[in-house]
């Protein structure tokens, strides 16, 4: 109740959303008593909204949100939910108070203490399910415990908290992520993902456990985008329960997850290893393109059939993305459409191998070709290649959200390119993912181009390849030539050699944005250029005449 309560008002102190709190905590106590007393029969996000609309003073603190309060549901939730605020600018950074005072605090309060950490998670992270936030914060107990036992408790704290913040922002982008996918491309898209991951993690459990979760996860998944926490919290913990009490069905790798507390076992489970593939799975060749009943087995139903194969094909591929395993499905229904209406589905089947390898030979030369680059030339020179690839694309995209763009894609490959052979692809394409969904986030609100509306609104299984086979945007003007946007001047001589790298990066994009048409010949002479300009001017004493004249 505190984290919905802290997600939706995210200006409020601890003390007046304990208030709040404790008016639903009293409900739900007197709802348990007696089902039938007043208010005990509404949903319970309406139960939260009535509270928050009962508010004194909603409208000073929080302006055109108090209007959601006029609207029925759901359309109220959908307007709340419109007005949180990620990473809010007026919520002050956190100060953790001196070593020896939390300490204490955690060995008089630990609830008080608990609660405060709880309630400055959930406010600085509106999105952030309430499972996650209450597995964070065993996370925050666990270093107390450890750390105030240390002789130097300050530095064990800074460690251990870093890791809490950056486990916290992994976890937030993934789950935002999860409900983008969601929302624009409902709930088979959603399904259908999840299918493929799940049976990639439990290759060893029956179609029919895999199935039952995933129909499970959707409706938790559901809740938590919504900002429903407490349900949320409720059908996951049932959930995992579930899991639990046939761990050794589903996987050999969670037990020691379903042993731990209630609050740390779903982050748990989902963090665990991949299980080990069953050993000897006959060729899917057999039951999905040789046997003459295949057609057959499609028309009774389209969607249980390419399940179990998307089932079938997950479970013996654990080093494809989800995405690419997706892309070899819609390929294997497009064949299906088009054979079973042949007269001889067999002989149509014939080429059917080779037709599915294209789209896992396209993904495979994609990761290597781009490794290759970034372990050849270096970090500088692969972003500068994003960038010039990505400007000639979108040229419409501010500079600075560019370079954003660029440094994303290029940390994707500092990170995957250094795995093991059969992890790149997975981990390539799951992060261009989160990252390209970003970019189709910011599209939504400010149109780009009609490429890249067509690639993020087309298919989620293509958007990646549609990315990269994405041309030059021919529609595009290019502007007048403005002598200000290369101007140069001796800031650019006291600058560190980052800022230098960015000015040529920025240089880089404002030169292709005038001239999309350049070559790469040209690319690295006005690179090579400008370097030199620098070295040779700033050893000038007159350093802004010689760069106006170079």
């Amino acid at each position: 109740s505190l984290i919905t309560f802290a997600q939706y008002l995210q200006r409020c102190s601890y003390e007046g959303l304990s208030k709040l709190v404790k008016d639903v905590v009293d409900l739900a106590h007197k709802c348990v008593a007696n089902e039938d007393a007043p208010d005990c029969s509404k949903s319970l996000p309406a139960i939260f909204l009535d509270e928050i609309c009962q508010v004194e003073k909603l409208r000073d603190s929080y302006g055109e949100m108090a209007d959601c309060c006029a609207k029925a549901d759901p359309e109220r939730n959908e307007c709340f939910l419109s007005f949180k605020v990620s990473q809010p600018d007026f919520v002050q950074p956190y100060q953790r108070p001196p070593s020896d005072v939390i300490c204490k605090e955690y060995q008089d309060d630990r609830v008080s203490l608990l609660g405060h950490f709880i309630y400055a998670v959930a406010r600085r992270n509106p999105f952030l399910y309430a499972p996650t936030i209450l597995s964070l914060a065993a996370d925050y107990e666990h270093a107390l415990q450890g750390c105030c036992k240390e002789s130097d408790v300050d530095t064990c704290l800074n460690e251990k908290a870093t890791a809490i913040k950056e486990k916290a922002k992994k976890i937030d982008t993934k789950q935002q992520y999860a409900c983008e996918v969601l929302k624009k491309f409902g709930g088979r898209t959603f399904q259908a993902n999840k299918l493929a991951r799940l049976s990639q993690k439990y290759p060893k459990a029956p179609f029919s456990e895999i199935i039952k979760v995933i129909e499970d996860v959707k409706e938790v998944y559901g809740e938590c985008c919504s900002g429903d926490m407490v349900e949320c919290m409720d059908d996951r913990a049932e959930l995992v329960a579930y899991v639990c009490s046939k761990h050794e069905l589903f996987s050999s790798k969670i037990k020691e997850c379903c042993e731990k507390p209630i609050v740390e076992r779903s982050q748990c489970i989902m963090e665990a290893e991949f299980d080990d593939k069953p050993e000897d799975l006959p060729s899917l060749a057999e039951k999905y393109l040789q046997d003459k009943e295949v057609c057959k087995s499609y028309e009774a139903g389209h969607d249980a059939f390419l399940s179990e194969f998307l089932y079938e094909y997950s479970r013996r591929h654990p080093e494809f993305s989800t995405q690419l395993i997706l892309r070899v499905t819609k390929g294997y229904e497009t064949l299906l459409e088009k054979c079973c209406k042949t007269d001889n589905p067999a002989e149509c089947f014939g080429n059917a191998v080779a037709e599915l390898n294209k789209h896992i030979q396209e993904t495979q030369e994609v990761v290597k070709t781009n490794c290759d680059l970034l372990n050849t030339h270096g970090e500088q020179d692969f972003l500068k290649g994003i960038l010039i690839r990505y400007t000639k694309k979108m040229p419409q995209v501010s500079t600075d959200t560019l370079v954003e763009i660029g440094k994303k894609m290029t940390a994707v490959g500092t990170k995957c390119c250094q795995l093991p052979e059969d992890r790149r692809l997975s981990c390539s394409e799951g992060y261009l993912s989160i990252v390209i969904n970003d970019m189709c986030k910011r599209q939504e609100t400010s149109p780009v181009n009609d490429n890249v509306s067509h690639c993020c609104s087309d298919s989620y299984a293509y958007r990646r390849p549609c990315f990269t086979a994405m041309g030059v945007d021919t529609k595009y003007v290019p502007p007048a030539f403005d002598p200000n946007v290369f101007s140069f001047d001796e800031k650019l001589c006291s600058a560190t050699p980052a800022e230098k790298e960015l000015g040529q990066m920025k240089l880089l994009i404002n030169l292709i944005k005038r001239k999309p048409q350049m070559t790469e010949e040209q690319i690295k002479t006005i690179s090579e250029g400008f370097t030199a300009m620098v070295d040779k001017c700033c050893k000038q004493s007159d350093i802004d005449t010689c760069f106006g004249e170079e």
